[in-house]
């Protein structure tokens, strides 16, 4: 069952609850995963990497808006787009610890210098990088990403 079937019996069962805030998360959610598929030149159907990679990009708006909402004095405001991100959070993979962050960004290092036959550099960043995201597949936010590969690197 692909995530946007799974939401939408989710979103069937809430409003069958009238559970108004799930309701509208979900109906959110499907909306943004119909709009990537219609965006292009052709239609297309999403892969499950590419759903969540939607879902992703909706809780991270969410958060921003949370924190902006936040700091203009509108706590009532960042409270919903938090419950939103909660809805939405439980329909991505479970985030990847820093232990096993740290892991993979060490098998990536050695990989890369097993191909390079040197440590790798800053300059070599790019490589690691899209290695560490390939393992990773969505389970890691990319600036935690990024700031243990440079300090990998800096090491």
């Amino acid at each position: 069952m692909s995530l946007e079937q799974q939401m939408h019996d989710d979103m069937v069962a809430a409003m069958r609850a009238r559970d108004k805030t799930l309701t509208t998360t979900l109906r959110m959610g499907i909306a943004a995963l119909k709009k990537e598929k219609v965006a292009g030149s052709v239609a297309r159907e999403l892969s499950p990497e590419e759903e969540i990679g939607v879902l992703q990009r909706e809780v991270r708006a969410r958060r921003d808006s949370a924190e902006a909402y936040t700091e203009g004095g509108r706590p009532e405001l960042a409270e919903a787009e938090l419950v939103e991100v909660e809805v939405l959070s439980k329909y991505l993979p479970a985030m990847l610890t820093d232990e096993e962050l740290d892991a993979l960004v060490a098998e990536s290092l050695a990989a890369v210098e097993a191909e390079n036959g040197e440590k790798p550099t800053m300059r070599q960043m790019g490589a690691v990088m899209k290695a560490v995201n390939a393992k990773a597949s969505g389970r890691a936010d990319g600036s935690v990403v990024a700031a243990k590969v440079k300090a990998a690197l800096a090491r």
